[in-house]
């Protein structure tokens, strides 16, 4: 059975448009996907390159290092001595949630992340809404992450004896003008994506082989200073203290979520990208735990209030060697970079998948045929989150991509159980253990970490979700490709087996 192929605006055919309510729960067949990916309207298509050591390396790129190198002074006054717990509790929450990501993402092999899951099980309104909250996460999360890129080349500087000026190195509202260290970095990441995922992906790898190091290092040096009695009281802001903690370092573990956006461009996807998520996060966890333990052995908790580049100083105290904090530091600017690169390609990929489906406009969904990536997509997406990471605080970003991971999150986990009754006959190379109770938790994790985040991070999100809305009913639902399906060919789509390459012909491509 051939998949039908669609052109031009969905609004040509009006007689097959459903009416608004069964627009919004309109599913998109898993085939149709599958199709649109490997076929891209006839235009270039993504380029199959990756391993699973690459995939990995993208979970672990994009997740390792953001909740310690750039958040932690922030997180530790929240918890305290138990600032490990709440990094323990988020990897809880995440490793539930990455478990029904590696089911999804065995059965729908393309781009789109929890987007692509999401419309596929609860249909096009729920996936709007799940795909609008992964624009704020990853945009905002790159952002967030670029921000605290100024405080680890200030440390670098500092061993000159030379510092940037606050107003080029803080946004607004911190006491600066523009952080310029976090626009070069995005901006350098964008040039990166659009010369190719395979050579960034490479770049990643070796840049992780650092981050992993260094954070070991530290480790190795912070422990040589390990004092007991830093952790008692172990906490003192009590249990809510812990949770609001655990809220704002969720962000960190959206690593696997940006593995999941590299269905198209794998070698095998349906063996490869649920061993890379499950695989990233057993590492990320680890090393978390460690170094959170690490930090507040060598240091009592309220040192940590107010102080940026934690980790540095940690370091320059402890051994009384400018070169070690030196080392360290750039170490960490790298692996800042490492988290923008692999964060913003997923947001590239999510967004050329909401282009393939008319939701959002065409530019987004172009292909190079010269680099093999949405080059117009990248450098929209690079620009507009540079001005981001140049402008706003980083509390209020951390706190503004927590909600909208924990809900994406939450929506990935229903959509496991879902597919589960509705269908059973679909090849899953990996299985949720213990379904349904394992995704039921995840769910809940997810909505009770969400419930620890302020009043101000939920007006941001209500907000986010309006302008949303406005924008689905302008453009979204008027141009949706799979509105334009008649009765007919969505009939004939949603029973139809799902195909997918084959490892040899993954390969050859």
């Amino acid at each position: 059975m051939t998949v039908p192929t669609l052109s031009g605006p969905s609004a040509a055919r009006p007689a097959g448009r459903p009416g608004l309510g069964a627009q919004l729960l309109r599913r998109k067949p898993i085939a149709q996907m599958v199709s649109e990916a490997e076929n891209n309207d006839g235009g270039p298509k993504l380029v199959r390159s990756f391993g699973v050591l690459q995939l990995t390396m993208i979970s672990v790129g994009a997740t390792l290092g953001t909740g310690i190198l750039v958040i932690l002074g922030e997180s530790v006054p929240l918890a305290g001595p138990a600032i490990w717990i709440s990094f323990a509790i988020a990897g809880l929450a995440a490793l539930l949630s990455a478990v029904s990501y590696a089911e999804m993402a065995g059965m729908v092999p393309v781009s789109g992340s929890s987007y692509s899951y999401t419309y596929a099980t609860m249909g096009e309104g729920m996936a709007w809404i799940c795909g609008w909250c992964l624009v704020l996460e990853y945009a905002v999360s790159v952002a967030a992450v670029a921000v605290g890129a100024g405080q680890y080349v200030n440390e670098s500087l500092a061993v000159f004896g030379q510092v940037l000026p606050d107003a080029m190195s803080q946004p607004p509202g911190d006491g600066g003008i523009f952080n310029l260290p976090a626009v070069v970095i995005v901006l350098l990441a964008t040039i990166l994506l659009v010369r190719g995922a395979k050579e960034s992906a490479w770049i990643n790898t070796s840049i992780v082989v650092v981050k992993v190091g260094i954070l070991l290092f530290f480790c190795a040096v912070a422990f040589t200073a390990f004092n007991a009695g830093n952790f008692e009281p172990l906490l003192p802001m009590g249990a809510a203290g812990v949770s609001a903690a655990a809220s704002r370092v969720f962000f960190s573990y959206i690593g696997f979520d940006a593995a999941s956006t590299a269905g198209e461009e794998a070698r095998n996807p349906k063996r490869d990208l649920p061993r890379a998520i499950m695989l990233s996060m057993l590492i990320v966890t680890t090393i978390y735990v460690l170094v959170a333990v690490a930090a507040i052995g060598a240091r009592p908790w309220g040192w940590f209030d107010g102080t940026e580049a934690a980790l540095v100083k940690i370091l320059e105290e402890t051994t009384g060697q400018p070169w070690i904090a030196l080392v360290f530091a750039v170490g960490a600017v790298l692996a800042i970079a490492s988290i923008v690169l692999t964060v913003l390609y997923g947001q590239t990929r999510i967004l050329l998948s909401m282009s393939r489906d008319g939701l959002i406009p065409k530019i987004f969904g172009r292909v190079s045929r010269r680099t093999g990536t949405p080059v117009a997509g990248t450098l929209l997406v690079g620009t507009a989150v540079a001005l981001t990471a140049g402008l706003v605080p980083l509390g209020s970003l951390a706190d503004a991509t927590s909600i909208g991971t924990l809900f994406a999150f939450g929506l990935v986990n229903v959509a496991v159980i879902y597919l589960r009754r509705s269908r059973p006959e679909l090849e899953r190379t990996f299985r949720v253990p213990f379904f349904p109770l394992t995704p039921i938790l995840g769910a809940i994790m997810c909505g009770y970490l969400m419930l620890n985040l302020g009043a101000e991070t939920w007006a941001v999100f209500g907000l986010w979700m309006l302008v949303g809305a406005a924008a689905y009913f302008s453009y979204g639902r008027r141009n949706s490709r799979v509105a334009a399906l008649t009765s007919t060919e969505y009939r004939e789509l949603s029973s139809q087996a799902v195909s997918t390459p084959s490892t040899a012909d993954s390969v050859k491509a």
